[in-house]
């Protein structure tokens, strides 16, 4: 049967809501919180950029330069307002069909323009049918194929014949070995080890689901009930292009203004590399009342990040980086204290500590771990690691406050996480943020100098009678092209050793390579305990789990191994029991996809036991550059995941450059 489930009634009830908190003269103040006013009619925002983009084709990139096209120039089907709510995009509704796994979307009318602003055609429901295929022809060597593959029913079939009917016609050998042959009947053939070949029957791209079944009705289906579909439609490879344009341009589309349409705030009218990079509103989109900002102007020059601060000083641009090289000059400078501000948080990544519970060279299914250097004792680390009281220990012995106050000088406190999941990523159906869900709303700090000292006590004495040695060796690594990791690490080790005594624990501050640091250290197994981040894929909680859970019997490809760890009879005990559980519950969630509160519940109570039993302990998010600026980023759109963050729509350029007071102001009048 059909249904709207639950996640459409509460996108409606918090549009309502919104609406009613903008008649309440919320927006009425956007731009103009701190005693400031918007600049005025006819406005240009000027920037410089010193990286240069290779293409505007927003449909292939992942680039994150190359996103800014894409992102202001073409909408989408849905997108987010201010405070991260999702709205009527092109699509003025939206309707999910369990049985058939199929969204079915209406879409407004709106139109293509030119780079002139000419109208050229209406936006139909083709557009996007006809962008998904080229962003699954393998010519085209699109970056984000898995963003369609993964979740769109026949999209990874159709997309994999063509690669292995490319491989065939052009003899390709793999590294494995692996031959590919076609057939008369256009089958692709890999023979096998010993065993009967593979073979990949032809695809068409009707088998593909994507249809636009009229001009203004668009249907996906789905591969599975996959809650975090919606999330996804604000990513570039379901944009909609003109088709034919696309047809006409081929692998020459959006390489210059002449060769991409918009049907978004602004189009593209001047591109030339290494030059300038011009867009103008859209008078002909549905929203332009909406788009306070009349060009957006960017200048390349290699030497942005040093004359762009200068530049700044003298008003000629409207936006600049302040690097931590004249960070602390221009806060202690009458001048220009007040011109420092800071962009908006990106909660997509956040940052948690990892313990290694297998500091052994032991194989995977696809890889072998090196493990950690006899000097660190791995042997003793391991027994240690695999107590309870040993790791909350951790768990309550780190200031994250410090750690952070070495990239964020001002306003640290505001990047701590007592998750692993940041706020403001997802919502349930009465617009509860998701960490006030289930379990995890009763996690505050952890830091407690008593309670550390506590567990550490409890844990000397259980893990002697084990045999266990103290000060316990803690190899600790960083990457040395990353800006401030070392002094972060200094700044850890200092406090933790601090809190627990350096008869507790040694930690061992060790320098990886600059290059493949991921593969030479995390993946290999080489630390005890490592800063990890990770990075949402789509805004549903599952995404947060993807580096920690495993299925059972599933080897490698996770951060830390946990359920290998059980299997092969590294983990035993409680510890044990707790990972066991954490996969269950995990398993449990994923299961629930027609109530979103049941399932943000249960995968809160999942990442509580997670933190709770210190598999895992939070750090914080990303700290946002320091800007000179004249936007209030905190009136733009936001979305955890996706380009939300890059559109401009919506944002006000102000008479002046935004203070850190009046950011605050800013934050939280949002």
């Amino acid at each position: 049967m059909k249904n709207t489930i639950s996640r459409r009634q509460f996108m409606k009830a918090s549009g309502a809501l919104a609406a009613a908190g903008c008649a309440a003269g919320l927006l009425a103040g956007c731009g103009n919180k701190g005693g400031g006013s918007a600049a005025a009619d006819g406005t240009t925002y000027s920037i410089l950029y010193d990286s240069q983009p290779s293409t505007q084709n927003y449909l292939i990139t992942a680039s994150d330069v190359e996103m800014y096209t894409g992102a202001n120039c073409v909408d989408t089907l849905v997108e987010y307002d201010n405070k991260g709510v999702m709205k009527e995009g092109l699509a003025t509704d939206w309707q999910w069909d369990a049985d058939t796994l199929t969204w079915t979307f209406t879409l407004r009318e709106e139109n293509w323009v030119d780079n002139t602003g000419a109208v050229v055609a209406p936006v139909t429901a083709q557009d996007f049918v006809d962008a998904m295929k080229y962003v699954l022809t393998p010519d085209y060597a699109a970056q984000n194929t898995g963003l369609i593959t993964s979740y769109i029913a026949g999209a990874e079939d159709y997309y994999n014949y063509l690669v292995y009917s490319a491989n065939a016609a052009a003899g390709t050998v793999d590294d494995d070995g692996t031959t590919y042959t076609m057939d008369g009947s256009n089958v692709v053939v890999t023979p096998g080890d010993g065993s009967d070949p593979t073979t990949y029957e032809p695809k068409e791209f009707d088998t593909v689901g994507v249809k636009a079944a009229d001009d203004h009705t668009l249907q996906y289906t789905l591969t599975y009930d996959f809650p975090g579909f919606l999330s996804l439609l604000v990513y570039l490879p379901y944009e909609p292009a003109y088709g034919p344009l696309l047809e006409e341009s081929g692998d020459q589309y959006a390489t210059s203004a002449e060769t991409v349409y918009s049907c978004g705030a602004y189009y593209l009218s001047e591109y030339e590399a290494l030059e300038t990079w011009v867009m103008q509103k859209n008078p002909e989109n549905y929203d332009a009342a909406n788009v306070f900002i009349d060009t957006l102007k960017r200048t390349y020059n290699a030497e942005a990040t040093t004359i762009g601060p200068e530049m700044v000083k003298r008003g000629e641009i409207d936006e600049a980086t302040i690097g931590s090289d004249i960070l602390d000059d221009w806060l202690a400078n009458d001048a220009t204290k007040d011109m420092v501000s800071m962009d908006r948080p990106n909660t997509n990544y956040t940052y948690f500590y990892l313990f290694n519970f297998m500091p052994f060279a032991h194989s995977f299914s696809n890889q072998e771990v090196e493990g950690v250097d006899d000097e660190f004792e791995p042997k003793n680390w391991a027994k240690a690691i695999n107590n309870t009281n040993f790791r909350k220990a951790f768990l309550y012995g780190i200031n994250n406050e410090q750690t952070l106050a070495v990239t964020a000088p001002e306003g640290y406190q505001n990047y701590k996480l007592n998750t692993i999941t940041p706020p403001s990523f997802c919502a349930n159906s009465e617009g509860k943020d998701y960490i006030e869900c289930g379990d995890l709303a009763g996690l505050t700090t952890f830091f407690d100098e008593a309670k550390a000292k506590d567990f550490a006590a409890k844990a000397k004495e259980e893990l002697s009678a084990e045999g266990v040695t103290f000060p316990v060796k803690v190899m600790l690594p960083y990457n040395p092209a990353t800006s401030d990791w070392d002094k972060q690490c200094q700044v850890l080790k200092q406090q933790l050793e601090g809190v627990l005594g350096t008869d507790f624990i040694s930690i061992q501050i060790s320098e990886g390579p600059s290059d493949g640091f991921l593969s030479s250290i995390r993946r290999a197994g080489k630390y005890e305990l490592l800063m990890c981040n990770w990075g949402a894929d789509y805004s549903d909680p599952e995404t947060e789990s993807d580096p920690f859970y495993q299925a059972e019997g599933e080897r490698g490809s996770r951060y830390c191994y946990l359920r290998t760890g059980v299997e092969d009879g590294f983990i035993t005990g409680e510890t044990a029991d707790a990972i066991l559980s954490y996969m269950t519950q995990i398993e449990a969630a994923k299961a629930i996809t027609d109530d979103i509160d049941a399932r943000y519940d249960a995968f809160a109570n999942a990442e509580a036991t997670l933190i709770n039993n210190a598999l895992a302990i939070p750090m914080g998010m990303s700290v946002p550059a320091y800007l000179a600026t004249r936007l209030n980023y905190w009136e733009g759109q936001y979305a955890s995941t996706g380009f939300s963050n890059k559109r401009i729509k919506g944002i006000h350029l102000l008479d002046h450059y935004v203070s850190m007071k009046e950011y605050e102001q800013n934050r939280d009048a949002r």
